[in-house]
């Protein structure tokens, strides 16, 4: 059988030549007869042929080439004499080819005219760069000394240009050292100013809990000051007396702080009530003499709840005692009698005082201090005498309602002064 050689580039066979495969196929017949060698010398022969395909060295022939190609010998071996002394050339002109190209060897037909075309197209530009280079050479020959001489001018002014540039930039180096230098203090100040910052922040913080704190109290103390102005305003408009004292009748009996002072008809009244309202009397009318300014001249007045009672200011007589447990004496000069006339004495004299002036008290009921009794000055002229003695129950209660009454009309009047004398709240 004949060898079969395989292109380097497409990897097909090849087709040999006409002696060649006239030689591969007598060689071949010689082969098919000789059958008396032994086995070794085909191994031989076999390995011979082999790396002479692979283009390895062969040790037994010293004609052999040391770098042999890259293709490859298909095919089986028959015979190991002038066939392979053929193959043995093959394989040496393929790999002279191969070393002396950068192309491997042996190619078939189609890509040998590739590469052909290849080095026609190469050849063609290899020629053009020759003629350019040649133009280029006869036009340098011409002008060769002024290029050199603007050249050598370029060249200086670079020069100057480079020193130029190299001081500005030992320049620009110092200025990065004075930035550096410069960047570092500022990033020490900015990392103060942050410390700085961060305190600021926390003072602030405290600060703003201080401010909400104060804005909590200066709302607490702006809303007592706006309940304290209601009431002050409530109190402006609001008589103390008034609020203090409260006089009322119910049918022949008057009161004073629901306090009867009297006796109703329909049941009698417990004396510790009656000494009580004696009480709230007494208070009353001492009340409204400070308030005018008024002293006492035969009495003082010393109210002391349900055991009130008036000092006399001249001589060394005893005190006169509002309260009574209801024993009546069969003298005329009981104390507790004494004790209301020198009362009527005190209200005649504060009924004088405030008389006088435009807007002067004027009573619904005249003081007879010398008798004890109260008269209605309105026109009906009834009297009613203020004792126990000597008198009766529905009299002694008119004329307590009537001195109530007294009373009453001299608290409004002392209600109304007292308010225009109070001073505006500032």
């Amino acid at each position: 059988m004949s060898p079969i050689f395989i292109c380097q580039r497409c990897s097909q066979p090849l087709k040999l030549s006409e002696p060649l495969e006239m030689l591969a196929s007598t060689q071949g017949e010689q082969g098919e007869s000789q059958e008396t060698g032994t086995s070794s010398e085909k191994m031989r022969g076999s390995e011979k042929l082999q790396v002479g395909a692979s283009g390895g060295a062969l040790p037994e022939d010293s004609n052999t080439s040391e770098d042999s190609g890259g293709f490859t010998l298909l095919g089986d071996v028959c015979s190991v004499g002038t066939l392979s002394s053929l193959q043995e050339a093959t394989v040496q002109i393929f790999d002279i080819l191969s070393g002396q190209k950068d192309v491997e060897h042996p190619l078939c037909e189609e890509c040998t005219d590739n590469l052909l075309e290849q080095l026609d197209s190469q050849l063609t530009l290899v020629e053009l760069d020759t003629q350019n280079y040649k133009r280029c050479l006869e036009s340098g020959e011409l002008q060769v000394e002024p290029e050199t001489e603007s050249l050598q001018a370029e060249l200086r002014a670079l020069e100057l240009e480079e020193a130029r540039l190299a001081r500005e930039l030992e320049d620009v180096d110092k200025g990065c050292a004075r930035v550096a230098a410069a960047l570092q203090e500022a990033e020490a100040e900015t990392q103060e100013l942050e410390q700085r910052e961060r305190q600021s922040h926390r003072e602030y913080s405290a600060l703003k809990w201080q401010q909400l704190e104060l804005c909590d109290q200066l709302g607490s103390i702006e809303n007592q000051l706006w309940y304290a102005q209601a009431q002050l305003h409530w109190l402006n408009k609001t008589s103390i007396f008034q609020v203090t004292f409260e006089i009322r009748e119910e049918g022949s009996v008057g009161i004073i702080n629901n306090l009867r002072l009297g006796c109703l008809p329909i049941g009698p009244v417990d004396w510790n009530e009656i000494n009580a309202a004696w009480g709230q009397v007494a208070l009353l009318l001492l009340a409204l003499s400070n308030t005018i300014g008024l002293e006492f001249q035969r009495y003082q007045l010393i109210p002391c709840a349900d055991h009130s009672y008036l000092k006399p200011l001249t001589g060394n007589s005893a005190l006169l005692p509002l309260f009574s447990d209801g024993s009546q004496n069969v003298f005329l000069s009981n104390k507790f009698d004494r004790a209301m006339i020198a009362f009527l004495d005190c209200l005649q004299q504060f009924k004088e005082k405030a008389e006088k002036g435009k807007q002067g008290l004027r009573l619904p009921y005249r003081i007879r201090v010398e008798e004890g009794l109260l008269e209605d000055s309105t026109g009906s002229g009834e009297c009613c005498a203020l004792r126990s003695h000597l008198n009766t129950r529905e009299q002694w209660t008119r004329a307590l309602k009537f001195m109530l009454v007294n009373l009453k009309c001299s608290l409004a009047w002392a209600s109304l002064r007292y308010r225009k004398t109070q001073r505006p709240l500032m």
